[in-house]
């Protein structure tokens, strides 16, 4: 196979899958790792890919943010399992903040409906589902709609969460890395995201390993700002040990 013929056959799977592995793309190709690795390099260069810890993602992945329909479609068993773990980290008779997202929508699937718990979000798809619940008490942070996230933001959102103290935040992220910390790429949900990690005692991050060293343009907190990091199995062994020398428990689910 020439080296053209097979750049593309990895920018099409990159864009089907939206990342792609050095080993997996090895095995599938019948070719050493550093020959991929060198492919990686030269899509790279061209703009095609994007490098990221242990292989690379689209340019269109960092350019358009997804959907919350798109994302909830995602590795949905994946952050069902992640979810699942992340009730383990709620207080009984205490307060939380749930984060929009399609990882926190699925906590908020799981939660038993007489469940004794204050919960703070900024989530309409998750506000819905738990307004019929008769053991949460339910607030739902006010602002403008995001229609891409459904995620309320502005002053309106990160005002009231100034004046709360609550037990625990249960966060998402588009991307996290010891480096550039959890990061969004959009400023309004950011500030958001960054008055919910200021107001909780305790900062939980549930996250999926394919946003390991996917960094966007707004930072909303340092990885030593984390608690708990709640991930999946397939999170690579050397980017769990950074983020537990960083500061948080590394569970991964």
């Amino acid at each position: 196979m020439y080296a053209a013929e097979r750049q593309q056959r990895i920018i099409t799977e990159a864009r089907r899958a939206g990342r792609v592995e050095v080993n997996a793309l090895a095995d599938s190709l019948g070719v050493a790792t550093e020959t991929v690795r060198r492919d990686l390099t030269a899509l790279e260069r061209r703009g095609s890919l994007r490098r990221v810890h242990g292989g690379a993602i689209p340019v269109e992945r960092l350019e358009v943010e997804p959907t919350l329909a798109a994302r909830t479609g995602r590795l949905s068993e994946v952050k069902r399992r992640i979810a699942a773990r992340a009730l383990d980290e709620l207080p009984t008779g205490g307060s939380i903040i749930l984060d929009s997202g399609s990882t926190a929508l699925a906590v908020a699937e799981l939660l038993p409906p007489d469940l004794d718990l204050t919960v703070l979000t900024n989530s309409l798809a998750a506000a819905t589902l738990l307004a019929t619940h008769p053991g949460i008490n339910l607030y739902l942070l006010g602002g403008r709609v995001r229609g891409t996230t459904g995620a309320a933001v502005g002053e309106w959102a990160t005002g009231p969460l100034a004046g709360v103290t609550v037990d625990v935040a249960l966060l998402g992220t588009n991307g996290f890395s010891v480096t550039r910390g959890l990061t969004t790429p959009d400023q309004s949900e950011s500030l958001v995201k960054r008055a919910m990690v200021t107001a909780a005692r305790k900062c939980v991050l549930l996250t999926d390993s394919s946003k390991a060293g996917d960094d966007h343009l707004h930072r909303f907190a340092q990885v030593a700002e984390i608690d708990v990091v709640i991930t999946d199995t397939d999170l690579d062994d050397d980017v769990a040990a950074e983020l537990r020398a960083a500061g948080p428990e590394v569970v991964t689910a």
